[in-house]
């Protein structure tokens, strides 16, 4: 099939629409230069203030305690291919937005299942983004890939059509040189500490061969991500309880065994530096059955006699046991909820997960959350910090309880909200309410590498332009403020995911 007429992901006899952009738009040969006050304020007495706070944490090292960087990057060290590879078809901020202007996926680099053709080359792919770059403007992701092109990877010109190739052969060329291999690129970016995000059933050797490796001085961890084995409404869940079962050694066949399972992977995981769960359900709510209830519950769901209500009870109540267990072993126990995963049936089907089409929820935390903050709200050895997709919870519900409960942290905007000015809403939202301190800090959460100093150099710069106008307002001093800028990149993540 010819890859630039096949269908777009949708029913069968979905229409393509065309996409190719106004010559006016697409070509031409424009100089890359991002500004050096890019994000900062505009008033001049701000944006020197800014610039200060800025100034001082621009070169911290970064601590990235969320994100979807495999291990096997670092532990092979193979060099990137291209720049397609690298920063277009992994990332599916980029892919979402083009395949809403009419580009097929498979043109960006995805493989479809359905028909088998393979999708198109690399070089293919990167014409594609670059004719469609101006697409971007206005977004977060043109700010980061601005940056990667320009601070990571040294291109002097924007991408569009008329640039396409050379831009592609220069990258490729840079690729091959010993500085850009991953390794290499790790240090360069200064990353003190980055974690995977890893399924229990994972033997996390790539994780272990990179702490025998004598050469490496880098701390990467694993972060424990149960999702598949607690979803029991998945069709595949069946199929995971035997990974588990398989990586454990135990027989996950009733409840007690799965429980057993899940706290023999946890304490793997513990072994090789992990000190967080991260977890994706629909919605916070945990139930907290008693043992022969969760036992016949969990059976009748495994027979296939039970209803689609007590799947979701079943899948609760083991979110619920996820809780218990990090009240114990004090692994740190992240909440990324409210997304409709896979929001496009086709497309997940044929294309797979993280493809573009988690699309956010209305979100509660304040009831949901309350029978696990009863139980574990005050413990010590219990912490939890909370995402959220759903800005009107900011202030409502989540700042509050982070403002009593010390075992709660508000993690930082996430997904649709891991933008400049969402960033500032979130600070304009929460810090009244719990200060800068019941705060985690920043994650990138992204499966882009050269992503990663992008955006962290984002996030300092949006606390630099919101701390100032604080300063600027006599709301707090200059002083402070560098405190609270260092702390906001440093200390808060480190606290919160206990690195």
């Amino acid at each position: 099939m010819d890859r630039g007429t096949a269908a777009s992901p949708g029913t069968p006899h979905d229409h393509e629409r065309t996409s190719t952009p106004p010559p006016s738009r697409g070509s031409g040969r424009v100089a890359l230069t991002p500004h050096p006050d890019r994000l900062l304020p505009p008033d001049p007495t701000r944006r020197g203030i800014a610039r200060r706070l800025y100034d001082g944490v621009r070169d911290l090292p970064l601590i990235s305690p969320h994100g979807h960087v495999e291990a096997r990057l670092l532990a092979t060290d193979e060099p990137f291919t291209d720049p397609a590879s690298l920063l277009v078809t992994p990332d599916h901020y980029i892919t979402r937005l083009l395949h809403a202007h009419g580009v097929p996926l498979p043109r960006l680099g995805l493989r479809d299942s359905a028909d088998g053709a393979a999708p198109a080359a690399p070089r293919e792919v990167w014409r594609t983004f670059c004719e469609h770059w101006h697409l971007f403007l206005g977004t977060a992701s043109r700010g980061w890939l601005e940056a990667e092109l320009h601070d990571v990877l040294g291109v002097t010109v924007q991408p569009s059509a008329d640039t396409a190739d050379e831009l592609f052969d220069e990258i490729t060329a840079r690729l091959r040189e010993p500085e850009f291999r991953p390794r290499a690129l790790h240090d360069s970016f200064g990353i003190a500490a980055l974690a995977t995000t890893d399924d229990p059933a994972d033997d996390l050797s790539h994780h272990a061969a990179l702490a025998d490796d004598a050469s490496w001085s880098g701390r990467v961890l694993p972060t424990f991500r149960p999702d598949r084995h607690l979803d029991a409404t998945a069709p595949g869940w069946s199929a995971a309880l035997d990974d588990l079962a398989a990586a454990s050694g135990i027989d996950t066949g009733d409840y007690d065994g799965l429980i057993r399972a899940l706290e023999n992977r946890r304490e793997h995981f513990r072994a090789h530096g992990a000190t967080a769960t991260d977890h994706s359900a629909p919605d916070a709510r945990m139930a907290f059955l008693d043992r022969d209830r969760a036992q016949r519950l969990f059976a009748e769901v495994k027979a296939g006699t039970a209803s689609a209500e007590d799947a979701r009870l079943l899948s609760q109540q083991l979110l619920g046991e996820m809780a218990r267990m990090s009240s114990e072993d004090g692994m740190v126990m992240a909440l990324h909820t409210g997304s409709r995963r896979n929001h496009h049936p086709e497309t997940a089907r044929r294309f797979g997960p993280d493809t573009g089409h988690d699309i956010p929820l209305q979100a509660e935390f304040t009831r949901a959350l309350q029978p696990m903050l009863e139980r574990f709200g005050t413990n010590p050895r219990f912490q939890t910090v909370l995402f959220t997709l759903d800005e009107t919870v900011f202030s409502r519900e989540l700042a509050p309880l982070a403002g009593f409960y010390p075992s709660v942290y508000l993690g930082a905007p996430w997904w649709f909200l891991d933008a400049p000015r969402a960033m500032h809403r979130f600070r304009d939202a929460v810090t009244e309410t719990a200060g800068f301190y019941r705060n985690a800090g920043f994650i990138d959460d992204t499966r882009g590498f050269c992503s990663i100093p992008a955006r962290h150099d984002t996030a300092r710069r949006v606390d630099a332009a919101h701390l100032a106008g604080l300063v600027a307002e006599h709301v707090i001093s200059e002083d402070d403020a560098a405190v609270v800028i260092r702390d906001l990149h440093d200390l808060q993540p480190r606290r919160a995911f206990r690195l």
